[in-house]
C-alpha cells in the first residue's frame, strides 16, 4: 500500500485527497520509483479543474514530473538498476509516494542535483529545451519570453542565453533582479509598461506562456518568417498563417534531452529555482498557490 493524493470529480483544490491505495506494480518496459519529490505544473490544476478537456478515468493521481529512487524494474528493463537515483515523466501520476514509469522517460540523476531539484526540469526545463530547439533558436537571435521567472520561462533565459541569443523577457516587479541574475538582456516589468512598445517586429522568436491577452499582443512581436509558441493551449496555427508568422507546438523531450539539461545543470551553466515546497498532505494548499499565476520558479510536493 501507498499513500496517494487523488480527485474523483473535477473542481478546486478541495477535490484533491490523501488515499491508501495499492502500490503500482511496473510493467514491462518500466521501473518504480519511491517519488522523493513531484513537479506541480500548472496544467495539473487546469486539469483537476476540467479547463483541458481529454479522456480522464477517475479516480486520478495527478502530476507528472517527479524525481526519486527506482524501487523496481519491470520486465526488458536493462539500462536501469534498483537503488538508482533518478528524474522523469510519468503517466501515472506523481503525487504519491510511489509511481512507475516508461524507461525511456527516465534519466540518472546528477549528484550534484538535489531531488527537489530534478523534479523541476519535466515540464518546466524540458518544455523550454524542446521550444527553443524545435525553433532553432541560435547565436545572435532576438528571443522574447514571457513569464520569465515561472517555471518554464527560467530555464528558457538560461538555454537562451547559453545558445547565445539576445534575450527580452517580462516579469513583474518583485522578479525582475532575479531574471536579470539568469542573463536576460532587456529586462521589462510588464505592471510598469506595454512590453511591445519599441520592440514591434523586432523578434525572432517569441515564446508565451501566459496565453490570452498577453499572447493577442505578442503578434506584433514577431518579424515577418519568425517563430512563436504559446505553452498555454492549442496554438493558432491559422493566424500564423495570416501574420507570416511560422506557429509551432510545444513537444514532448525524449530520454536524451533529459541527459542533456541535467548535464548544463551538472555543470553549473543552468540552474533553477524551487518557490516552495509542501507535504504530500498539504497538495490542496500547493495547487491553491500554484493558481495564482505568480511567484518564481516551481512549487513541489514532497511525499
Amino acid at each position: 500500500m501507498m499513500q496517494a493524493i487523488r480527485y474523483h470529480r473535477y473542481g478546486g483544490p478541495e477535490v484533491l485527497q490523501l488515499e491508501h491505495i495499492a502500490r503500482p506494480i511496473p510493467q514491462t518496459g518500466e521501473v518504480l520509483i519511491r517519488v522523493k519529490a513531484a513537479g506541480v505544473l500548472p496544467v495539473d490544476w487546469k486539469i483537476r479543474k476540467g479547463l483541458f478537456k481529454m479522456p480522464m478515468q477517475f479516480p486520478v493521481i495527478p502530476g507528472t514530473a517527479f524525481a526519486g529512487v527506482i524501487e523496481e524494474v519491470g520486465p526488458d528493463v536493462t539500462e536501469l538498476f534498483v537503488g538508482q537515483e533518478v528524474f522523469g515523466r510519468s503517466t501515472n501520476g506523481t503525487y504519491a509516494e510511489y509511481t512507475t514509469a516508461p524507461a525511456d522517460s527516465v534519466a540518472p540523476k546528477p549528484s550534484s542535483i538535489r531531488f527537489e531539484e530534478a523534479a523541476t526540469i519535466s515540464g518546466g526545463a524540458t518544455t523550454a529545451w524542446c521550444a527553443l530547439n524545435n525553433a532553432d533558436v541560435k547565436a545572435g537571435d532576438r528571443v522574447f519570453i514571457h513569464g520569465a521567472a515561472g517555471g518554464v520561462g527560467l530555464f528558457a533565459v538560461q538555454f537562451a542565453k547559453w545558445k547565445g541569443a539576445n534575450v527580452v523577457a517580462t516579469a513583474g516587479p518583485e522578479n525582475v533582479a532575479f531574471i536579470r541574475s539568469l542573463g536576460v538582456d532587456t529586462v521589462i516589468d510588464y505592471t510598469s509598461s506595454p512590453f511591445e512598445a519599441g520592440l514591434e517586429g523586432q523578434m525572432d522568436f517569441v515564446l508565451d506562456t501566459v496565453g490570452g491577452g498577453t499572447l493577442e499582443r505578442s503578434w506584433q512581436l514577431v518579424r515577418k518568417g519568425g517563430t512563436l509558441l504559446t505553452i498555454t493551449g492549442q496554438p493558432p496555427i491559422e493566424r500564423g498563417e495570416q501574420e507570416g508568422v511560422r506557429v509551432i507546438r510545444s513537444a514532448l523531450a525524449e530520454r536524451q534531452d533529459l541527459f542533456d539539461i541535467a548535464e548544463l545543470m551538472d555543470r553549473g551553466i543552468v540552474r533553477t529555482q524551487i518557490q516552495a515546497v509542501y507535504p504530500l498532505d498539504k497538495a490542496q494548499q500547493a495547487h491553491s498557490q500554484s493558481e495564482t499565476g505568480h511567484g518564481r520558479g516551481r512549487i513541489i510536493i514532497q511525499p
